[in-house]
């Protein structure tokens, strides 16, 4: 009985220490980089726990972006202005632990709260982009298409068989998603998928975080990476919308 006691009160000590251990990690965020407030021209509103950034003129169109795993929303935050910038409402929620794949349809509930949103995209940044997928792949009636960034859908979000509108960004630099990755994992996507590779772009240039461990430094300014992004989704939305 004694021996039963140790090894059980062992066990829930092993088990009590690894999940401190996790919550610790989880809580070791990157953040915006110091020249960020710089970039900064909009103060987002924030809902909750989501920042949204509004156009000037009041537009059907909302995006909403998933952070990528322990990186703080206001590492997207340019992102979302220069996006607001081009005519689209933009929805950047925090996520439980900084992690997305703990609410996977955080994005339901930012939809049915914008009514007069009526034409939606979801995306998201590394492993935000995979939950992104995943909410897309239920909702695909729903929502007019999926943004990946420096991602790829989980097997069990296989778009393989449907026309449902993908756009694929990767940086040519990346050492965290690389290109053999998001050819490897090419096979999940849509037939109406269109990939584009940022020249030079790395990974933590799809947010203004500074370096990131296991990177590869970026051949192009954090400005010109996040331009070439907004310019791809605005492009690419604005041409599947007919605009």
């Amino acid at each position: 009985m004694k021996k039963s006691r140790l090894l059980s009160l062992f066990i829930i000590g092993v088990i009590f220490l690894t999940l401190t251990s996790f919550f610790i990690w989880t809580q070791m965020t990157y953040k915006g980089t110091e020249n960020l407030s710089a970039m900064l021209e909009e103060v987002p509103l924030k809902e909750n726990s989501t920042y949204i950034f509004t156009p000037e003129k009041e537009s059907d169109i909302g995006i909403i972006i998933y952070p990528g795993a322990k990186v703080e929303p206001e590492a997207y935050f340019y992102l979302g202005q220069e996006l607001s910038e081009s005519g689209f409402m933009v929805a950047i929620p925090s996520m439980p632990l900084n992690l997305a794949i703990t609410n996977v349809n955080k994005a339901k509930g930012i939809i049915d709260n914008h009514e007069s949103i009526d034409q939606w995209f979801i995306g998201g940044h590394s492993l935000g982009g995979v939950a992104a997928a995943s909410f897309a792949f239920e909702q695909q009636d729903n929502l007019k298409g999926l943004i990946l960034l420096a991602s790829y859908p989980s097997g069990k979000s296989d778009f393989s068989n449907t026309n449902f509108p993908i756009l694929s960004i990767y940086g040519e630099r990346d050492g965290l998603t690389t290109y053999e990755e998001i050819e490897k994992n090419a096979r999940l996507l849509s037939k109406n998928t269109i990939i584009h590779e940022i020249k030079g772009g790395n990974h933590a240039q799809f947010g203004v975080y500074g370096e990131q461990k296991g990177d590869n430094t970026a051949g192009i300014s954090v400005k010109e990476q996040q331009e070439e992004i907004v310019s791809t989704i605005t492009s690419w939305i604005n041409e599947g919308l007919g605009k």
